[in-house]
């Protein structure tokens, strides 16, 4: 059967479509990363990230429990209960005037339903409701800090190893160069032994240098595979997942000193605000241990209906329904110092919150002091060491060009090399501590992430 002309264009356009679609999936897949999508991926995936929601939604939920105890209690029941006899009352012999007998007269059924509903509204519990919302409250408050912390952490790490493969891939680079030079070296070598030039001892050495090369590249090529498998993990991708990424080491200048630095970690660190939190909350904590030597004052409302059938409508002995009002204290007075010791404990708890407080400020001022200095390091660094490259690729021109000239010896040449290679890795690995240790240090400042 032949096709009409239509039909072969409209099915031309769907698998062209659908080619289309699909190289764009695959693309999609496995494109370049940008940092901030792969910090993005990293806490849409995170399994601390997503317990530390759920931690969030607990503490929510007991909050919204503490807040119950400021509103009334309802509460109902129904229940039966028969007697083996119908209860009745004994009236003793002569009760009735004298010389009468001793009687019994009937006093109720003996089948009896009751149903009853009550509500209790608190209006006096010495602060303790209060107290209990306010813990539980900042309970709340306490697990989002500890979700901010989480972020934090989890940004650094991705931050960390996203620069981790950028410094991989540059000492990669480096490596392949360095071993192309050997090997172009090698190449001038060996044709200066054919003519008689050198001596095969410069041919050996050179070979040597070279082999060298091999094994310092095979070396590079490994870091940057387990620099590639650890960020898929950390964006808890499959591990062999091909990785490419936009490349932004750059020595951008840290402007802030370390004052300036330190003041604003004291002011954000979650952590810091998190242990501030649990001050407060310790002292809500001392507030509510302290609510026992109070009595408990609450207004109640009664209402029920009584029958000897289950529809409680009434019996002969009684009405089917009564209700009232009643107000209610009551207090526990002594319980042999129970309760005076629960508020020393809260006391205690208290007066440990305000030194983990004072203990987690010393160590943040010193985690921000030491960030710091390595960064101010590896920026000294990436100066010194861009000076030393200019330097050392003059130094490898000279003895290359005095080599060529059979001035300058083999040994010269390789050292000189030896010294650029050096020079150059030394570069990349500054520039790549230097962005690492300015990620840090904005996780020691609590701002490495905003959103």
């Amino acid at each position: 059967m032949k096709m009409s002309r239509y039909s072969c264009v409209w099915l031309l356009t769907v698998l062209f479509s659908v080619f289309f679609l699909s190289s764009s999936w695959a693309a999609g897949g496995s494109g370049m990363l940008t940092l901030d999508e792969s910090i993005d991926l990293a806490l849409k995936q995170s399994v601390l990230i997503h317990a530390a929601e759920e931690g969030v939604l607990g503490a929510e939920a007991q909050k919204q429990e503490a807040l119950t105890g400021f509103l009334p209690k309802l509460n109902t029941s129904y229940n039966y209960t028969r007697y083996n006899v119908n209860p009745y009352l004994r009236v003793p012999a002569g009760a009735l005037g004298p010389g009468t007998p001793s009687s019994t007269i009937t006093a109720g059924t003996q089948d009896n339903y009751t149903w009853a509903t009550e509500v209790r509204q608190p209006l006096f519990a010495g602060g303790g409701i209060l107290a209990n919302y306010e813990v539980n409250k900042l309970g709340h408050d306490i697990s989002r800090m500890e979700k901010a912390a989480t972020v934090q952490d989890i940004v650094q790490e991705v931050k960390v190893s996203y620069f981790d493969i950028l410094k991989a891939e540059k000492l990669l680079g480096v490596a392949r160069q360095s071993l192309e030079q050997l090997q172009a070296h090698l190449n001038i070598a060996k044709n200066f032994f054919e003519v008689g030039l050198i001596p095969r001892n410069d041919v050996l050495q050179s070979e040597v240098q070279v082999a060298n090369g091999e094994q310092t590249l095979i070396r590079a090529e490994n870091s940057v595979e387990l620099a590639r498998s650890k960020f898929n993990t950390v964006l808890r991708r499959d591990i062999n997942t091909p990785v490419q990424i936009e490349d932004i080491l750059t020595d951008r200048p840290y402007d802030m000193t370390l004052e300036q630095s330190t003041t604003t970690a004291l002011e954000n660190r979650p952590e810091i605000k998190n242990q501030l939190l649990k001050v407060d909350q310790a002292k809500s904590q001392v507030k509510l241990a302290r609510s026992d030597y109070f009595p408990v004052i609450s207004a109640v409302g009664h209402y029920e209906r009584v029958g000897d059938t289950p529809g409680v409508t009434g019996s002969a002995f009684k009405d089917a329904e009564n209700w009232y009002v009643m107000g209610q204290a009551s207090w526990t007075f002594w319980e042999w110092g129970k309760t005076k010791n629960r508020v020393n404990a809260s006391r205690s708890r208290e007066n440990q919150s305000q030194d983990f407080l004072a203990n987690l400020k010393d160590q943040v001022t010193l985690e921000v002091k030491n960030a710091y200095l390595l960064l101010k390091e590896a920026e000294k660094q990436v100066r010194v060491t861009r000076k030393i490259i200019e330097q050392a690729e003059e130094n490898y021109r000279i003895n290359e060009e005095r080599y060529k000239e059979q001035v300058s010896t083999s040994t010269d040449v390789l050292d000189a090399l030896t010294l650029l290679t050096r020079a150059k890795s030394d570069y990349t690995t500054a520039l790549g501590d230097y962005n690492i240790n300015q990620a840090r240090l904005e996780r020691a400042m609590g701002t490495i992430y905003g959103k």
